[in-house]
Formats: C-alpha cells, sequence, structure tokens
C-alpha cells in the first residue's frame, strides 16, 4: 500500500496537471500566478478553464486566472497572506475587486486524502455491498452526492448500506483524476448519525488504494458532518481551493471564459 507521502505526491501531480505548473510550485514562498486554459490531463469534475480558481497546499497560494481576472487576483495575493486568503474578511476585497468583470466568489472547499496508517475499516451497523457499474447503472439520479449524474461513464466503485434489501446509503467514487477518485455519500436521513457514512467511506477507500489508486474527498467548511466523516475515517486536510464564477443567472460576457456549473 502506498505511504502519506506518496499519496501526497500523487495529489499534488494531478493538481499540477489542473493548474498546468508543476508540483514543487505549490511550496514555493511566494504565490504563483498562471494563464487559465485547457487541461487535457486536468480533473474531469472541475469545468476547465476557470476564470479564476486558486489553491493553497499550506505554504502558498497557486491561480490560474483568465486575462481579465489576472490584474485583480495578482493585487490580492500580493497584499495578504496565504493563510488568509481563503478567508473573510480578505475575501471581500476580493469579491470587490472580480465585480467589475463580473465574477463572484462561488465555492470554497476543503480537500482531504487517505492517511493509510490510520486508515481501517470501521464496523457497520447495516450489511454493506460492494457495488460495480452493472449493480448501480439504475441508481441515478437518486443518489446524487454517491454518483456522478454529470459523468456517470467515470464512477468506477461504491459501497452500499442495505436494510432488509433496502439500499438506504451509498458512497460511490468517480475516477476524476488520472491516480485520483473522489468519494461522494450519501445516506436516507432516517439512517443518519449512525455511523454508515464513515463506514461506507472507509471500505471504499480501502478498495480504491487496492486497486492502486487515491481516494479523495471534497467537503464545504461549514459541513460539520462531512467533515468529521473524512477525519473520523483515517483522512488528512491535504489542500483548500476557491472558485470565482459569474453568478447564478448572470450570462457569461462575450469573449471570456467559460463559467458554467
Amino acid at each position: 500500500m502506498m505511504t502519506k507521502h506518496e499519496i501526497l505526491q500523487l495529489a499534488l501531480r494531478q493538481s499540477a496537471e489542473d493548474f498546468g505548473c508543476r508540483p514543487e510550485d505549490f511550496f514555493r514562498p511566494e504565490p504563483v500566478i498562471l494563464p487559465a486554459g485547457p487541461r487535457p490531463n486536468g480533473r474531469k469534475d472541475l469545468p476547465l478553464p476557470f476564470a479564476c480558481d486558486l489553491v493553497s497546499y499550506g505554504s502558498n497560494v497557486v491561480a490560474q486566472t483568465s486575462p481579465e481576472a489576472e490584474r485583480a487576483v495578482r493585487t490580492y495575493l500580493s497584499q495578504v497572506p496565504a493563510a488568509h486568503c481563503f478567508e473573510t474578511p480578505a475575501l471581500y476585497q476580493l469579491n470587490d475587486a472580480l465585480a467589475p468583470i463580473g465574477l463572484k466568489v462561488r465555492y470554497m472547499a476543503e480537500y482531504f486524502l487517505p492517511d493509510p496508517a490510520a486508515l481501517r475499516e470501521k464496523p457497520s451497523p447495516l450489511p454493506l455491498r460492494l457495488l460495480f457499474p452493472d449493480d448501480f447503472a439504475g441508481l441515478y439520479p437518486d443518489w446524487p452526492n454517491a454518483l456522478a449524474k454529470a459523468r456517470p461513464e467515470l464512477d468506477r466503485l461504491a459501497v452500499g448500506a442495505f436494510d432488509h434489501g433496502r439500499l438506504v446509503g451509498l458512497a460511490g467514487c468517480s475516477a476524476d483524476g488520472q491516480d485520483l477518485w473522489q468519494i461522494g455519500v450519501d445516506v436516507l436521513p432516517a439512517f443518519r448519525r449512525q455511523g454508515l457514512a464513515s463506514a461506507m467511506t472507509a471500505r471504499l477507500a480501502l478498495e480504491i488504494l487496492a486497486r492502486g489508486k487515491v481516494p479523495f474527498y471534497c467537503a464545504a467548511w461549514c459541513n460539520l458532518p462531512s467533515v468529521r466523516n473524512a477525519l473520523s475515517c483515517g483522512f488528512f486536510p491535504a489542500w483548500a481551493q476557491l472558485t470565482a464564477r459569474v453568478p447564478e443567472g448572470a450570462a457569461s460576457p462575450p469573449g471570456r471564459y467559460a463559467h458554467s456549473d
């Protein structure tokens, strides 16, 4: 099984593909700003190219921007330390600077990677079963976090929880990166807070690692149940990401980068 260091290196290589940079750029002492563009090997869940996207692995911030957004992002990163770029009140400054070109901060998330030394199967109150594409082909769109309706061809594996034969929880993964498979989890409301999410997540993560791939997990900072699930399964915070796009309902100006959700 891969080590924690090897897993982090794979994630860095994927982020470098997403941004068109080198893995070591995420650990430089100063911000790195790159032109946004199509990335043939970028993650499939990212609507590339971005007009404004910032990522930090904790040392600095790496940004990719459209030509219109570059000046605002460059000014922002020169004035705000990396540790505070993803929080208010600094974010208001970025939001105000992007407003004249029709952009607004839309998404902020934290990404988690597994620590093999901490990852292990967890007890489940209900039977779990490993599922393959033929097993869950008829489950779209009832499990929107576990299964990627927009890219079903990338869904590889799932772990289902069953109550007397009825599917009540599902953790699935999609091959969004070259070596990284993203985990998403859904549990029916009546069956939450019973340990199902963590049991399914841990089992699926182990199955992914056994296939030579790396599971990764995304959660909004304010989604504490999801963050707790990641931590309880042996995942650790790896990087943070912020994306600015055209506000919902607004049309993209002609000639600009696409900002579709």
